[in-house]
């Protein structure tokens, strides 16, 4: 299985640095769930390959190990859902126009059917689970959130929101390990994945230049 997903990823890293035909793909404005994936079409043709995944998480602080087993993790899980009607791909491609297609279960609801932002889902996690702080989530107060998210027999979906909102928590909790509302804003339009970038390529720059 290892040797089949190394070669996909030497395959889909020679299709996502291919030519470009000069067509970029533009998320849709009202379309969250688009924007918070199109961070990792990293030459924005639409489709997300499983390099593309492990560079856009390394462009945003995670280490080797972390970024490859989520580019194994979110392209073997997500590629096939957002392809309908076409075969199975050895470079495990993702098509940012079918993600809402991927959606899984026992998620908050802040995106709905097709992918669009739910405002009122959104206020409702702090309302909830804001215990400590109103606008903020301690480590705990996540575990009670992804504990009433949970649908009976929803193993894969309860898996997939377990990663998704502990990976969030390891990289933007502040010192005393809160969670806070518009950090957990930004990630769901992506422009979260955008401004960690930047603070990596500015600690790699002063790193370099004392």
């Amino acid at each position: 299985f290892l040797l089949l997903f190394s070669f996909s990823l030497f395959l889909s890293e020679i299709m996502a640095s291919s030519v470009s035909t000069g067509v970029k793909f533009v998320p849709e404005e009202d379309n969250f769930l688009q924007r918070h994936v199109a961070f990792f079409d990293r030459n924005k043709d639409g489709i997300v390959y499983p390099s593309e995944t492990f560079q856009g998480f390394r462009a945003i602080g995670c280490g080797y190990l972390l970024s490859t087993v989520a580019s194994v993790f979110i392209n073997l899980g997500l590629s096939r859902k957002t392809r309908p009607g076409k075969g199975f791909s050895f470079m495990f491609p993702i098509e940012v126009k079918n993600i809402h297609l991927a959606k899984h279960g026992s998620d908050s609801g802040v995106y709905d059917k097709d992918g669009r932002f739910v405002a009122s889902k959104f206020e409702e996690i702090f309302a909830k689970h804001a215990h400590t702080h109103r606008d903020a989530l301690t480590n705990q107060e996540l575990k009670e959130l992804l504990n009433a998210n949970k649908e009976p027999n929803d193993r894969k979906g309860w898996l997939a929101a377990y990663t998704e909102w502990k990976i969030l928590h390891y990289l933007c909790k502040d010192k005393n390990g809160l969670l806070h509302k518009d950090t957990v804003r930004a990630a769901y339009d992506g422009s979260l994945f955008e401004k960690l970038e930047q603070q990596q390529r500015s600690s790699k720059t002063s790193k370099k230049h004392p």
